[in-house]
């Protein structure tokens, strides 16, 4: 596949070489320069990357603040888009009591990548009721 379309070659290897960074670099200072390095490499390949680059450009602050701590937001975001397809699917539902009580089994079929029990769950919707004033 790569003899006949070399370009593929091309985006298949700068993307591994990023993950490289994102798994290597040991810290911010690092990782911007490895980066910067990276993007050059990127721009000078002969492929249009101006709609990556322009993303990276605009979020480049939160992108090189994962290598303060190596933390992201993956399991925030996933949580809150489990909460916005349950949403989806539960159109009618008539109270916030209904929400939660499906949130709550839809977690519960996810405990193993979760690691919460129910009970903490249930403590964490019973003071998110307590924030939202839902019930």
């Amino acid at each position: 596949m790569f003899q006949k379309l070399p370009g593929l070659r091309v985006i298949h290897d700068l993307r591994w070489n990023l993950t490289g960074i994102f798994d290597s670099a040991p810290d911010r200072d690092t990782a911007e320069a490895e980066i910067a390095a990276w993007r050059a490499e990127a721009e000078n390949s002969g492929l249009d990357w101006s709609k990556f680059l322009g993303l990276y450009y605009r979020h480049s602050d939160g992108i090189l603040a994962y290598f303060a701590r190596r933390e992201s937001s993956g399991p925030v975001e996933g949580l809150n888009n489990k909460a916005r397809v349950i949403l989806k699917r539960s159109y009618g539902l008539k109270s916030c009591e209904t929400l939660w009580t499906r949130l709550i089994l839809d977690l519960n079929r996810a405990k193993e990548i979760v690691l919460y029990t129910i009970r903490q769950i249930r403590e964490l919707v019973r003071g998110l009721r307590a924030i939202f004033a839902c019930t």
